[in-house]
């Protein structure tokens, strides 16, 4: 075993599904937590760690893939399929700064809530308002970018590997009678 090939196969056609599961997973919880700051605080600390592990597995699938693309005949599927998985570090950073950042706030305002008689820069409700708006829209642009390009990614991936690697017939269902 090593960390390009495990049982024979590419670390890269493993580690890929850790992302395609945890990508649109924790768009999903930081969207949620944005628009229900109640869901937030039941979250707690895993939305923000959610997030980091999904952030780490970016760079773990993308190092596989640039061992795999050098280990395959290189064409233009690959070439795209490669290009596209590039570009999705920065959604999952994005995913990672909102989640923490709606993770602070919601715990900040817990905070608040059970020390009411301490004297606190406590935002007034206009101001908080007006913090989850940007971070409900913010959380709802980065969420669907990170989605639609893991979807993307994902597809163009499958076309690379599978353009010719299959027959449209059964193998029984050759047209001539044997």
């Amino acid at each position: 075993m090593s960390l390009t090939v495990i049982n024979g196969l590419p670390v890269h056609v493993l580690v890929v599904h850790f992302v395609v599961v945890l990508v649109p997973l924790t768009a999903l919880a930081v969207l949620a937590g944005a628009i229900w700051p109640s869901a937030a605080r039941r979250m707690g600390v895993v939305l923000p760690l959610l997030a980091l592990v999904t952030l780490a597995s970016v760079p773990v699938a993308t190092q596989a893939g640039e061992w795999l693309e050098e280990h395959v005949d290189s064409n233009a599927l690959v070439r795209r399929h490669a290009e596209l998985g590039d570009g999705l570090l920065p959604w999952a950073a994005g995913l990672f700064v909102l989640a923490t950042a709606v993770w602070w706030t919601t715990r900040r305002s817990t905070s608040a809530e059970a020390a009411p008689g301490e004297r606190t820069r406590a935002a007034t409700p206009r101001s908080a308002l007006i913090v989850r708006v940007v971070a409900v829209v913010l959380s709802v642009g980065v969420a669907a970018g990170a989605v639609v390009d893991v979807y993307r990614i994902g597809d163009s991936g499958a076309k690379a590997a599978w353009h010719d690697g299959f027959s449209r017939t059964a193998d029984g269902e050759r047209g001539d009678n044997r």
